[in-house]
């Protein structure tokens, strides 16, 4: 988010769609603070409350000014809804990053159970120097080169969100990445980083009923922010079947909650008869499992605007849809690099650079696919990623895309 008081945006599309990126870049960063246990990507998320709170009121404030006639009233309510969930979005991930600022205590298994994810956010220190100084990110091809890709520069007090291929990076930046965790040990090597080793599992043990509640806590990670991703989709799409897949997203994080919070119980009584254990380092489990289930009401709250048919402004689809990562609906077709075709083989997140949300198949989703899924002809992917990758991803599915400049419609033809 841009904290230079002169580059604030200055209409309510823009604070929205800087909002929505903004509350997003906060939860990535909790997370991959708690994997790190890194307090300086914490303090990061602290960093970007205060403008995320300044961004809120001023929204909230121009929102009421825009009401002119009472027949604007429902539709600008909508707007108020989705600042509202923007704003206990960034909120529970302030929480997350309390965690590692209050050093509340997270086990091991979780962090290594965090390595395994498909994507993780990363922060990055460069010196001057370094591979990485002083050149525009479009000469480093650092989504190539190690699979990651910057999503926020912190340059002093000043945050850059629209970082583009000509931002040149400069000695003392901060950079926030995100992609394949493979990537990172390379990573900073070129940014003249100490060396950084992956947390490595236990060798063998049986599984514990502290097991069982990482394993669900990272499924209830997982799950929420694919219910976010996709929440934002069907609000853009106007797509009912997406938004009654958020809802049962949802219902599905209440009832994991509840089971690990009993195996959290279990391991705290469990590690209550060792006399060299300490319950108390479970407590950072709690937060996180609250924080997740939060982020998944929240989903939840912005979609019920479709399911319940709700009069919605017009500037959240174009505001929502006008963020750094656009959504991109693209099915399989017939002959294409996809078809038959796993996640992981096509590397889709490093070109061209976008995240599978969800695959629809048949009737129903697979949301926040692992690497192993293979794709069909008939499947339809759900991604985001950078608006310039649009057409590449498209060509890998067997499409050309044209898109209408003036409504932004997309058509999509196949190409075999």
């Amino acid at each position: 988010m841009r904290s230079d008081p002169e580059d604030k945006p200055r209409n309510l599309k823009s604070m929205l769609s800087e909002a929505k990126d903004a509350s997003e870049l906060m939860v990535d960063l909790a997370y991959a603070a708690l994997y790190f246990d890194d307090e300086g990507m914490a303090d990061a998320v602290l960093g970007l409350e205060v403008d995320m709170s300044a961004l809120v009121h001023e929204m909230r404030s121009l929102a009421m000014l825009a009401v002119r006639h009472p027949r604007e009233v429902d539709g600008m309510s909508s707007v108020l809804q989705v600042v509202s969930s923007i704003e206990q979005i960034a909120n529970a991930a302030v929480d997350i990053s309390k965690i590692v600022l209050h050093h509340l205590g997270i086990p091991r298994a979780l962090i290594v159970d965090l390595a395994q994810a498909a994507e993780v956010s990363h922060r990055l220190v460069v010196a001057p120097g370094s591979h990485l100084a002083n050149r525009p990110l479009r000469d480093m091809e650092l989504p190539v080169a190690v699979g990651m890709r910057v999503v926020a520069i912190q340059r002093g007090r000043h945050w850059i969100t629209d970082v583009g291929g000509d931002s040149i990076v400069e000695p003392g930046d901060v950079l926030f990445m995100r992609g394949d965790p493979a990537g990172i040990v390379r990573l900073r090597e070129l940014a003249a980083m100490e060396r950084w080793n992956p947390p490595e599992p236990d060798d063998d043990h049986a599984l514990s009923d502290l097991d069982r509640a990482v394993d669900t806590l990272v499924e209830m990670k997982n799950l929420s922010e694919a219910a976010i991703g996709l929440a934002y989709s069907a609000l853009v799409l106007d797509d009912l079947s997406l938004a009654r897949e958020v809802r049962s997203m949802q219902e599905r994080l209440d009832g994991m909650k509840a089971s690990m919070q009993t195996w959290v119980l279990r391991a705290a009584a469990d590690a209550a008869q060792v006399s060299d254990a300490d319950p108390a380092g479970l407590r950072g489990l709690l937060h996180v499992a609250e924080a997740a289930e939060d982020i998944g009401d929240q989903a939840r709250n912005i979609t019920s605007l479709v399911l319940e048919d709700e009069d919605i402004h017009p500037v959240l689809a174009l505001a929502l849809g006008d963020t750094d990562d656009v959504v991109v609906q693209v099915p399989v077709a017939p002959g294409s690099e996809a078809d038959d075709s796993t996640l992981g083989s096509l590397g889709l997140a490093v070109d061209p650079g976008y995240h599978v949300l969800a695959i629809r198949r048949a009737a129903s989703y697979i949301y926040n696919p692992p690497r192993t899924v293979r794709l069909w002809v008939g499947d339809e992917l759900l991604a985001s990623g950078p608006e310039e990758g649009r057409d590449r991803l498209a060509a890998i599915c067997g499409y050309s895309m044209d898109i209408d400049e003036e409504t932004g419609h997309i058509e999509l033809t196949p190409t075999g």
